[in-house]
């Protein structure tokens, strides 16, 4: 019983969604707009479609650029489109374009 009541009182970790994408927006302050790509088979044909979303995350210290890799974790709302947080940038753009 009393294992129960601290395991309450201790703050709870969430596992918390993380998608990886590519950046294709870094030109507002502390926030950029990344791309995720997935493939799903179709309903009806059966062929693999290629669907994306774009997500407003959250990067308090600039480190994402336009064209970086990046894996992006779910977060407390933190305006009206932003709800996700850089965690890490996987891969920088390659700058010879």
């Amino acid at each position: 019983m009393a294992e129960t009541t601290a395991t309450t009182s201790e703050k709870e970790v969430r596992h918390r969604q993380e998608k990886v994408g590519i950046v294709t927006s870094a030109k507002m302050q502390k926030t950029i707009v990344v791309e995720v790509r997935r493939r799903v088979a179709h309903p009806v044909y059966k062929r693999i479609v290629t669907k994306r979303s774009k997500f407003m995350a959250h990067d308090e210290h600039g480190k994402a650029h336009e064209g970086d890799m990046v894996r992006i974790v779910e977060s407390r709302p933190l305006s009206k489109n932003k709800r996700w947080s850089l965690k890490e940038v996987l891969r920088a753009a390659t700058t010879g374009v």
